[in-house]
């Protein structure tokens, strides 16, 4: 059986992986991937447990990381214990990538992805944080001290509040601001087209206390290696955002339960002043419609990270 191997860590220590064969039939026999984690990781001790046919336990040491792999078109799916070995695992594994990048004027993009109340922005700051903090323990030679990893939130991309205004039906645009029309995704591509041609690029933040994007207030610079880009709509299939997703080098999707992530913007709106009958009315109105398109996106991802409630 002729095995395809989709492995976006590009490096010996991989942890996360997939594989597929043409004819739907499962991935892989347990000998088979025995042998090749052999051939490209001699040092790493398998234990092969009886899991069921899409399930692999690699055992590091003294701890386990546990990789759920699919038939062809499915992600593969992170599955840890606890949110602290999510971002572990994620961090190490970018780490490692960087170490392996061979031209430092290049970019190793990440385009995250999930519904408001996933936990994006959580994700990805603990993730570029210890990115960071690995690297500062590398030795001077191997590059420079500063901070080789950042984050990129999609929320600068906003539409400003004067071009709702502009719309046919203000009111409408206002209550559904967050939807993917009441962003600029020809802002976003071109800012990573910039990002990918120059090696920097300034990039728009969000101000949620005046309630608009501020222009040029991410740097992006040439030290950054790793960059996560994350937001809702990144890996949807319309228009301009299908461009966009051709710039990653990897796409994370964060899985929760709609439910789970409603329960959390609730909370959120209601922690920013809303009554709770009107944060309850943005949700249905708003927030979920949102989050139910957002869900149909995760079939695009090469990996799906399974929240974890803390």
């Amino acid at each position: 059986m002729h095995l395809s191997l989709r492995c976006p860590v590009k490096t010996p220590n991989c942890l996360l992986f997939a594989a597929s064969a043409p004819d739907y039939s499962p991935c892989a026999t347990r000998t088979e991937w025995h042998q090749f984690w052999r051939s490209i990781s001699p040092n790493t001790n398998i234990n092969l447990l009886p899991l069921k046919s899409t399930s692999l336990t690699l055992q590091y040491s003294n701890r386990r990381q546990k990789v759920l792999f699919c038939q062809k078109k499915q992600a593969p799916l992170l599955d840890c214990r606890s949110i602290e070995e999510v971002y572990d695992s994620l961090a190490q594994h970018l780490f490692s990538t960087l170490l392996q990048i061979q031209d430092f004027d290049s970019k190793y993009i990440v385009g995250l992805v999930g519904p408001p109340g996933a936990g994006k922005s959580t994700l990805a700051g603990e993730v570029v944080c210890r990115i960071n903090l690995l690297w500062s323990k590398v030795p001077l030679q191997k590059g420079s001290k500063g901070e080789v990893a950042t984050i990129l939130p999609m929320d600068g991309f906003h539409l400003y509040r004067s071009q709702l205004d502009q719309m046919e039906d203000p009111k409408e645009a206002h209550a559904r601001r967050g939807a993917p029309w009441t962003f600029n995704p020809d802002l976003l591509r071109k800012c990573l087209y910039t990002l990918r041609k120059e090696g920097s690029v300034y990039a728009p933040s969000f101000d949620h206390g005046v309630g608009d994007p501020v222009e040029n207030d991410i740097h992006v610079s040439s030290e950054h290696k790793i960059v996560i880009v994350e937001g809702n709509y990144l890996l949807l299939e319309e228009d301009t955002w299908k461009e966009i997703s051709l710039f990653f080098d990897e796409k994370w999707f964060i899985d929760i339960h709609i439910d789970v992530a409603m329960e959390r913007v609730l909370k959120r709106h209601i922690s920013t002043g809303k009554e709770p009958d009107v944060a309850a009315w943005r949700i249905e109105y708003n927030d979920r419609p949102n989050a139910e398109l957002i869900m149909r996106s995760k079939n695009k991802a090469d990996l799906v990270i399974q929240s974890i409630d803390v």
